[in-house]
Parts: structure tokens; C-alpha cells; sequence
């Protein structure tokens, strides 16, 4: 090693020494940082700067990084949260909550854990809204209370440097006791809702029936009068040809009746023979002879 020293002279080790603090500083000044990642750099202790993905460059030996935060999103543990609502009713919240941290300085100096100090925010959350509803709101409305609980979480969240992504309500547990209860108060809607569509289905029937009635009532009167209208109409005419014709056209009239009758008798289904006295014999010659005389 001496003679290795003494062939390349003092000025030989100290372009060396120049080469290998070369070497040193660049390996310590370059960083390439991924893409899922951000650095940050310290300088004596103190925030310098945040790299971002790709080649960077710091002051070696003076700068260095002290923590490489990913980016990516992250999804909580499910969380399970007791809850009272405002009817005093005791639910059990399956929570979980995805996020990304957007400021790595914030998140890296200003909060310890941050997932148990996010888990601990939404589980206070939940509780604080879950206690304005009814139980019948928080399982209508799940959409809307998830709505709520996100922003109340990113507003909460917001100083760390973090992005809530996404809060979800996995499930909503009740007792054993408020569960029976539910079912009972279930099976008595459900027999109640049947109870009432049968009354509606026999209201419905005596509706129909009474409209059948009715329509029937009405078509028999309106036949009734149809039938009081013609013979209205026969009347009148016959009242109008007595105006017109004086006591011939009665006779006539007359006439014609005593023939349909004197017709039906003969037409009979019996076939019996008809005795009429004389006089009647007369008539019913009289009415001939009207009847020739109209018709010719």
C-alpha cells in the first residue's frame, strides 16, 4: 500500500480525494423521486423544499430527505362506531373513508398518526350527525348523510394537507331488542296495508254493482219512455186525423180494431168456431166497407 502511495505521489491522492468528493456530492445531490412518492427535504433540521416525480437536484451534505410520502390513495380500516338517534334508538356505524395526502409538509409536521387521527374525526362526525336524525332518516337518507359526514371530514382535515377521496356508510346495525321491534312494527304495516286493500277491493265491488244497478235503472226508463213516446206519437196522430177527417176517421179507426180482432180470433191456435150476434155482424160490415172505401 506504501509503494502504492509513493508511485502516485501526494498530488495523485489528492485528485482521488477530489474524484471520490465528486462522486459523494452527486450521489447525495440527485434524487429521483417516483411517481407515486413525494420527498421532503430538510436543511439543518428545517423544511427546504418538497421534490416532486422525477430528477431533482439538493445541496449535498447540507440538504437531505427526511421523509418520502406516498401519494397514492389510502383507505382507512373499517371503522365501527356506536351512535344514539334522536329517538334514543342505539345503532352501530360500519364506516371507512378513503383520502390522499396532497401536502406532504402538512401532513408530515403538523400531525402525528394520521390515520388514527382521521379514524378519530370520523367517528365523531358520525356520531354528531347520526344524533340529529331519527332512525327512519339515517336508513332513508344514507346517501345524504354520507354526503354530509365527507365534508364535515375534509373541512376537519384540511390544515393536514389531506384530500377526503371518498366516505362510505358500510351498514347500519341495531340491537337485538330494537331489531324485534322493527319486525313486529313491520308484520303489523304489512297486515294493516292488506286489510286495507281488501276494504278498498270491496268498496270497489258494491261501486260496480251499484253502477250496474243503475245503468240498468236507466236503460229501463229510457225504454220506457221511448215506448210512452210513440205511443204519444200514435195518439197524436190519430187525434190529428179525427181534426182533420171528423167522425169518419174515428170510425175508421174503430173499424180497423174491430178487424185486427176479429183476425187474431180466427188466427187463434184453437181454431174454434166464433159466434157473434147479429148487430156485431153489422159493424163488422160497416168496418169492411170503410176499409174497401179507404183503400180504394
Amino acid at each position: 500500500m506504501d509503494q502504492f502511495f509513493d508511485t502516485i505521489g501526494g498530488g495523485g491522492i489528492a485528485t482521488l480525494l477530489l474524484a471520490a468528493v465528486i462522486i459523494i456530492s452527486v450521489f447525495k445531490g440527485v434524487r429521483i423521486v417516483p411517481q407515486a412518492e413525494k420527498h421532503v427535504v430538510e436543511r439543518f433540521g428545517r423544511l427546504r423544499t418538497v421534490l416532486g416525480p422525477g430528477i431533482n437536484f439538493i445541496v449535498p451534505f447540507f440538504d437531505r430527505v427526511a421523509h418520502k410520502i406516498s401519494i397514492l390513495e389510502r383507505q382507512l380500516p373499517t371503522a365501527s362506531q356506536d351512535a344514539i338517534t334522536t329517538d334514543n334508538v342505539l345503532v352501530q356505524v360500519d364506516t371507512s373513508v378513503f383520502y390522499r395526502i396532497l401536502e406532504p409538509e402538512k401532513t408530515v409536521y403538523r400531525i402525528r398518526d394520521v390515520d388514527a387521527a382521521i379514524a378519530t374525526t370520523v367517528a365523531g362526525i358520525v356520531r354528531a350527525e347520526i344524533g340529529k336524525m331519527e332512525l327512519d332518516e339515517v336508513q332513508a337518507n344514507r346517501a345524504a348523510l354520507i354526503a354530509t359526514i365527507k365534508a364535515s371530514v375534509e373541512d376537519a382535515v384540511d390544515d393536514w394537507g389531506i384530500e377526503v377521496t371518498r366516505a362510505e356508510i358500510l351498514d347500519v346495525n341495531l340491537d337485538q331488542a330494537t331489531r324485534e321491534a322493527m319486525l313486529q312494527q313491520l308484520n303489523a304495516e304489512r297486515e294493516r296495508r292488506a286489510q286495507v286493500t281488501k276494504a278498498e277491493g270491496q268498496k270497489r265491488a258494491v261501486e260496480l254493482q251499484a253502477d250496474a244497478q243503475l245503468y240498468a235503472a236507466e236503460q229501463a226508463a229510457k225504454a220506457r219512455r221511448m215506448q210512452a213516446d210513440a205511443e204519444a206519437y200514435a195518439t197524436g196522430v190519430v187525434a190529428a186525423a179525427i181534426q182533420d177527417n171528423g167522425l169518419e176517421a174515428a170510425q175508421y179507426q174503430v173499424a180497423l180494431k174491430q178487424v185486427e180482432a176479429l183476425n187474431a180470433l180466427g188466427n187463434g191456435p184453437t181454431k174454434s168456431t166464433i159466434v157473434v150476434p147479429a148487430n156485431a155482424l153489422e159493424a163488422f160490415g160497416d168496418a169492411f166497407k170503410m176499409l174497401r172505401g179507404r183503400t180504394s
